[in-house]
């Protein structure tokens, strides 16, 4: 059983439940041209609060071989999409005017049939950018690509599509892609479990 922590903003609770570090493992398949490119990963993401209005999002890969040699890595951050209010801080260190934190009645104002709005940016180590904009409905998430930005040396990779949900206490995701100039198609997916509740054990892989 998960217990929801403490003091949150009201602006993360929808979000509440993903906190913590989840570890699993997960499978690559994907077509390019002639090839088809599939192996089986770890994977450690983490999801913490640092009492901001989002989560802290990090997730780090590695091949499943004797020497479990380092995959790849993302960070980024995960946020209800909100109208700006005076009280909000930003942009960067600009500070916001005095006025009240958002409450939880405030925050459910945003809710509708689908859920509530969710904005989540990921970073990639190779330069690559992306915007994702959907819902998160209870434990169950939906997002897609709004914009992507590459390196102009980058290999083509244009838009994504990711899903996660919460199915007997573990972590399932999916993520799609639209790259090297062909349409949407499955890529990987994984299982993980709630190593951590707190996300205050969330280093690199041993």
């Amino acid at each position: 059983m998960f217990d929801i922590p403490e003091g949150l903003p009201a602006e993360v609770n929808p979000l509440s439940w993903l906190i913590g570090v989840w570890e699993g493992t997960g499978v690559v398949s994907y077509g390019v041209d002639e090839d088809h490119v599939e192996y089986e990963f770890g994977q450690r993401v983490s999801f913490t609060n640092e009492g901001l209005a989002d989560l802290h999002y990090n997730s780090y890969y590695w091949l499943l071989d004797d020497e479990r040699t380092p995959l790849t890595t993302e960070t980024g951050y995960w946020r209800l999409a909100a109208p700006e209010r005076p009280a909000d801080h930003g942009p960067a260190l600009l500070p916001g005017a005095d006025g009240a934190a958002r409450t939880i009645d405030d925050v459910d104002e945003l809710r509708s049939e689908t859920g509530f709005p969710l904005e989540v940016s990921v970073l990639h180590p190779d330069g690559i950018s992306e915007l994702y904009v959907g819902t998160i409905n209870g434990p169950r998430v939906q997002i897609g690509t709004d914009a992507v930005l590459r390196p102009a040396e980058s290999r083509l990779y244009t838009a994504a599509e990711r899903m996660y949900g919460l199915v007997d206490g573990q972590l399932m995701w999916a993520w799609d892609i639209a790259a090297f100039g062909r349409p949407m198609a499955s890529m990987a997916s994984g299982v993980l479990a709630r190593r951590s509740a707190s996300g205050a054990d969330a280093g690199a892989a041993e």
